[in-house]
């Protein structure tokens, strides 16, 4: 499969987004930037989650109306992206992009059809974070797990969906490879949950619960859709689904790889609860589910708010796009939280880019402008192992995005600029160019041979890099497209003082 519909998440937006938002932008457009530069047809989406209880909870606490709250925290998400340099294709927001309450009014009908939606009287443990409902054997000590706060003890009327119903045929269909779930720990993670007593899924709420704020339940005014699946529905209706399908049938079809980019933390929505809707409406489901951890700040959880929010829009103003989004994929591990600190970004990009693959070029660039009265032809055989490695990066590149790990390929660009530096440094061609100055041909055509071979490498280098650090990859392309002799830098360092390292 050739095209590639691709979907970051759509947050909540009571609050700002934070860098765990910005993550989550920057794998999804990686992917899709990669997947076009190998020829591939893709269409991003994002939006935002606006019928949330949370977000009403949120425009009461500060005094505003909810549509005024949503509408206005849902710029910054999206000028968020922009500042990025995230393209979108798409950016749906839940409660005024006019094609949304139809798709879901269209998928709840399917699944009742289906006789997978009842209703009953609930009680049950609900966390407000989550908006989610839990058994007891589901918290530790009493707590959700994911927010550690505690539930609430709530008691309602609400439609139900057999989830119940679908455990088997979600074990399969990813046991099997035809929904995959990476990383492998998350996707073990889902099969744990499943292997387990699924119990069937609150779908509504009480109208009156939510403030009249939702998408109200078919043929039930008195009910609203519960959030989660209003919201797991952006993913369709952005394409058209209960409209005009014309975009749906494109990018929701068989010969699509649909993949969603999410967090930790709603693994099991997406693999599970969204895909038991899709097969009880009788829809294509996702291809791949792409699981990102947590990161935390100086060593706190992030939160929309207060001293660890780490506004990433202030983050880019400081120390550039190219830095923050090559922190993002050089730094975090597929699995583990990972911690953020300005030092460690500052550090990443230093080493990497700054200080490796950006000196490296200049000093090529500079010695290749270097002004000398005598251009042989290369001698033969000289650079061909960094040729070679140059030659196999794009494919390295391929199997780490392949298995949704950027550390991976970011780490084989990075190893291939030191490959590079070591070789400058072993061949020292400043000491061939004075040698061939004073008419030792050998030694200048083996210079020409070592400029070639690393101007060469620094090509292989500044395209892999476009998708990961956009600007940055451009500056060194259009030097390397027409050198110079002083060269400015591709990667301007970053003035710190710190002393810490990009890894452990």
């Amino acid at each position: 499969m050739n095209s590639l519909y691709i979907t970051t998440s759509i947050p909540y937006v009571n609050g700002s987004p934070h860098l765990g938002h910005a993550l989550e932008f920057v794998h999804v457009d990686v992917l899709a930037r990669h997947r076009r530069r190998r020829g591939g047809t893709v269409r991003v989406q994002s939006g935002t989650d606006d019928h949330a209880i949370k977000n009403v909870s949120a425009a009461a606490s500060a005094a505003v109306a909810v549509t005024d709250l949503v509408a206005v925290n849902g710029d910054r998400f999206a000028d968020l992206a922009a500042a990025l340099g995230v393209h979108t294709d798409e950016f749906l927001r839940t409660s005024s992009d006019p094609r949304h309450t139809p798709g879901v009014t269209a998928l709840w009908d399917a699944c009742k059809a289906a006789g997978d939606l009842y209703q009953k009287d609930y009680t049950g443990l609900y966390c407000a974070g989550c908006e989610q409902f839990y058994t007891p054997d589901e918290l530790i000590d009493g707590l959700c797990e994911e927010h550690r706060a505690p539930v609430q003890e709530v008691t309602e009327t609400n439609w139900f969906f057999r989830l119940s119903r679908y455990r088997d045929q979600i074990t399969e269909l990813i046991t099997s490879g035809q929904l995959v779930v990476e990383p492998k720990q998350r996707r073990n993670e889902v099969l744990g949950f499943l292997a387990g007593e699924v119990h069937d899924l609150s779908v509504s709420r009480p109208s009156a619960r939510a403030g009249g704020w939702g998408i109200p339940v078919p043929n039930d005014p008195d009910q609203v859709v519960y959030v989660w699946f209003d919201a797991l529905t952006n993913y369709i209706t952005g394409l058209g689904y209960g409209g005009d399908d014309a975009n749906y049938q494109r990018w929701w079809g068989s010969d699509v790889e649909r993949t969603h980019v999410i967090g930790k933390g709603i693994a099991r929505f997406h693999a599970v609860y969204w895909v038991a809707f899709l097969l009880s409406a009788g829809l294509p489901l996702p291809t791949r589910v792409l699981v990102h951890d947590y990161l935390t700040v100086n060593g706190a959880k992030i939160a929309k708010s207060g001293a660890q929010a780490a506004d990433p829009a202030t983050v880019v103003d400081t120390y550039g796009a190219d830095a923050l989004r090559w922190w993002f994929l050089r730094d975090p591990a597929p699995v583990g939280t990972t911690d953020y600190t300005e030092e460690r970004l500052v550090a990443c990009y230093n080493r990497d880019l700054a200080n490796s693959l950006g000196n490296l070029a200049s000093r090529a660039l500079t010695l290749s402008g270097r002004e000398r009265a005598w251009h042989p032809a290369p001698a033969p055989g000289v650079g061909d192992e960094i040729r070679e490695a140059a030659a196999a990066l794009p494919a390295t590149v391929d199997t780490a995005l392949a298995r949704y790990d950027f550390r991976a390929a970011c780490e084989a660009i990075a190893e291939l600029a030191e490959a590079g530096n070591r070789f400058i440094d072993t061949e020292a061609p400043w000491h061939l160019a004075r040698a061939a100055d004073a008419g030792d041909d050998e030694a200048a055509a083996r210079f020409e041979a070592v400029i070639d071979s690393l101007l060469d490498l620094c090509r292989v280098a500044a395209d892999e890099l476009k998708p990961f650090v956009p600007d940055g990859s451009a500056r060194l392309a259009d030097q390397l497209a027409a050198p110079v002799s002083k060269p400015t830098p591709a990667f301007p360092r970053i003035a710190s003082a710190a002393a810490a390292v990009c890894r452990p």
